[in-house]
């Protein structure tokens, strides 16, 4: 097997494996940046991590965000929004049921609070925008494309808009608030990603890039061109290269920075005393796969 392809799980009985190959996702080329051995730790080691209650909230309010959408125009208004928490959280705790320890199972109201604050931040998506007068095109499109270099690229939009002039508007929610410098190139990173995806898929540069932040309720727009998206494939393929340089070796290096606070696991990292799990090797399956807690930040 060659170290661009992996095997997916629960092929057709009697059918041949298929063959997924490793891909590049916004998250997950981000940690590369920010950190190589966090990528490692990531996307090759899988070493889990435990999300935070306002992770989860951000899952939360993507998954209500998405099934308001799903309704007819008029049935979109604020109470009906948030009725739609409870059977989202429903459905997300019964599929990953770790995420209910995160809740004091000796206080009742624990989740009850924490409704009432993904409540408000629900509330703050309609101060921004009236979903009544809108038709999305797609709410959390996957989308999947391969450049010319051979770089595969795949990720999670959360919302893409089409004008009926053909125009594209690309929409991510974040459920914090207005980052400053770092956070704010971060996201940006990631819409341009989306673009360049969609550009290579549609053959249309997106008109539009939106970020909403609905913590703050503030809204973040930008217009890319091609010849800045060119630009940053480069950047992308660069990326991947230097992925595939270290996974060959295990030579994924620490870089410490203020991010390193947030970090799960300093605990593992050499730059805080640590010591890294011997290298298993370029993973199996796809290290190019976004979770849930990836595409809600």
């Amino acid at each position: 097997m060659s170290e661009t392809d992996t095997v997916t799980a629960d092929p057709p009985t009697g059918s041949p494996p298929v063959r997924r190959r490793p891909a590049l996702s916004p998250s997950r080329a981000s940690d590369f940046k920010q950190c190589p051995l966090l990528y490692r730790f990531r996307a090759v080691d899988r070493l889990p991590e435990v999300p935070t209650k306002a992770q989860l909230r951000g899952t939360l309010v993507h998954s209500v965000l998405e099934r308001l959408f799903a309704l007819p125009q008029a049935d979109r208004v604020p109470p009906r929004a948030k009725e739609l928490l409870e059977p989202a959280w429903a459905q997300l705790s019964a599929e990953r049921p770790e995420w209910t320890e995160l809740f004091d199972a000796e206080k009742p109201d624990d989740v009850a609070a924490w409704l009432a604050s993904a409540a408000k931040l629900v509330d703050a998506y309609f101060d921004l925008e009236d979903p009544t007068r809108l038709e999305p095109e797609a709410c959390e499109l996957h989308v999947e494309t391969e450049l010319g270099s051979g770089v595969l690229l795949r990720g999670f939009i959360d919302r893409v808009d089409v004008a009926p002039t053909g125009e594209i508007r690309v929409v991510d929610y974040k459920t914090g608030a207005a980052p400053r410098e770092i956070g704010e190139a971060k996201a940006m990173f990631q819409m341009k990603f989306y673009a360049v995806v969609l550009w290579r898929l549609r053959g249309i540069v997106p008109r539009q890039l939106k970020l909403m932040y609905l913590t703050g309720g503030q809204s973040l727009a930008y217009q890319p061109d091609e010849a800045e998206l060119i630009r940053f494939e480069r950047t992308l393929e660069a990326i991947w290269q230097a992925i595939l340089k270290a996974g060959k070796t295990g030579d994924f290096r620490p870089n410490k920075s203020k991010l390193c606070g947030w970090c799960d696991h300093q605990s593992r990292c050499p730059e805080f005393g640590g010591t890294p799990p011997p290298y298993p090797g370029w993973p199996e399956p796809d290290p190019g796969e976004e979770s849930p807690l990836d595409r809600a930040d």
